[in-house]
């Protein structure tokens, strides 16, 4: 099986759908030799701020010598983005080798008469045999959607469980109140764990307390009330938190210091599981962390910044800061947001800040919402809207509008925000951004 043949494979298996459960995923691994009853695992769910937190964990323990898988999702530019070890993209050839052995469990399954593995199934397996192949020190797995059913919770024994911003998204899927969701989130708590959350909502919080004490595990809350002496600029943020001074993180998203406490406490508890980062190596870790598509500033004229926001939380979020450092600015938006989100919800908080609206959507995305469609329920709120074709001519456009002087913001879901990096960057002349590649 070539590299080709693989992208081929898995893309095929989408027609499988989403299918929550663990028997399939457990049945695959089972086939493959259960790579995850041998590997050292962080676990993370939460609605915003996984990834983020994740980059920075990983970061840290790469740079204290541990070999760190990372297995996120969705991918931003390329499929294999989902998958590194050290920073590092899993090459095509290795890539390639594991989707073969994958795909075989799979087709065997599936010839005897069970269901077959869905897309995002055969991806969790393929994470955990390289991971295992590679011989990873920890790997660190950020659940897909929930937890609680998420294929990814066949991790056993986590050495310490994660929990980000918890809100409201993939409503049918997981609940139509903050309670309900927190609990599919807090479902990837295993007995005697050790749970590090970032502090929630009081109705997810009591959520994720009950289940701490039912499974008797500790939990560590990291408290964004404790930041202190924040300063922020288009390059990064420097902040305090506890008895960690002056610490730096190169994202200038206004949230992402919340990110950077949990990835903190998380390292803490993982100190505690046998696995210490001195302090050096943390500061580095955060400092050099990187995670495309959020918050993304390409500068320019006009400056550009990209972001994943794709729900109520993000968009408030996304606003925050495009307050924080834009005032006074000519703001030009790009979006692009899928069908089952909520669109109005979403224009409503961003909407009150750009002059002008362009409207756009991944048209290999059968969930976007169409450009013409977006634009109405835009003109609500913005009378000046266009509905661009392509992220491309959507990028052409804003140019136009945004002058040298002005600032173009473009968010929606992660697929349509790779489209646009690759726009922009093609215009540019430049990289995607800073992937390591093997």
């Amino acid at each position: 099986m070539n590299y080709a043949e693989a992208l081929e494979y898995v893309e095929g298996c989408k027609k499988y759908g989403v299918v929550p459960g663990l028997s399939s995923i457990r049945r695959l691994l089972g086939r493959l030799g259960d790579p995850q009853e041998k590997l050292a695992f962080v676990h993370i769910a939460g609605t915003n701020g996984k990834g983020s937190v994740l980059a920075m964990l990983s970061g840290a323990l790469a740079r204290a010598g541990y070999r760190t898988g990372f297995f996120s999702s969705p991918e931003l530019l390329e499929h294999r983005d989902m998958f590194r070890i050290n920073g590092r993209v899993i090459a095509k050839t290795e890539f390639s080798r594991c989707m073969e052995r994958v795909s075989r469990a799979a087709e065997e399954l599936s010839g005897e008469g069970f269901p077959h593995p869905t897309a995002f199934e055969v991806d969790t397996a393929l994470a955990f045999v390289w991971f295992q192949e590679k011989k990873c020190d920890i790997a660190i797995a950020e659940a897909g959607m929930g937890g609680l059913m998420d294929s990814t919770n066949v991790i056993p024994d986590p050495l310490v469980c994660v929990l980000a911003s918890i809100s409201m998204d993939h409503m049918a899927a997981l609940g139509d109140t903050l309670e309900a969701i927190a609990a599919q989130k807090a479902g990837i708590i295993k007995p005697k764990s050790r749970v590090v959350s970032l502090r929630q909502k009081p109705e997810a919080m009591r959520v994720i307390e009950e289940a701490c004490r039912e499974r008797g595990c500790s939990l560590r809350v990291a408290d964004p009330e404790k930041i202190s002496g924040v300063r922020r600029s288009l390059k990064g943020q420097r902040f305090s938190y506890k008895e960690w001074k002056g610490l730096q993180i190169p994202f200038a998203g206004t949230w992402q210091t919340d990110n950077a406490v949990l990835a903190l406490e998380a390292l803490s508890a993982l100190s505690e599981a046998g696995f210490p980062v001195s302090e050096e190596k943390l500061r580095q870790g955060l400092s050099e962390a990187s995670w495309p598509g959020r918050f993304q500033v390409f500068p320019g004229r006009p400056l550009f910044v990209v972001d994943g926001a794709h729900n109520e939380d993000a968009a408030a979020r996304l606003a925050e800061s495009v307050r924080c450092y834009f005032t006074n600015r000519r703001i030009i938006y790009i979006m692009g947001i899928l069908k089952d989100k909520e669109a109005e919800k979403i224009i409503r908080l961003t909407c009150g800040l750009p002059a002008a609206v362009i409207t756009t959507s991944d048209s290999a995305n059968p969930r976007s919402t169409p450009p013409v469609e977006l634009a109405e329920l835009v003109r609500g709120y913005c009378g000046n809207v266009t509905a661009a074709d392509s992220p491309r001519e959507a990028v052409e456009l804003s140019r136009l509008l945004a002058g040298e002087d002005g600032v173009v913001v473009a968010f929606g879901s992660l697929s349509f925000q790779g489209k646009i990096i690759r726009a922009l960057t093609e215009s540019m002349g430049g990289s995607d951004g800073k992937r390591k590649k093997n």
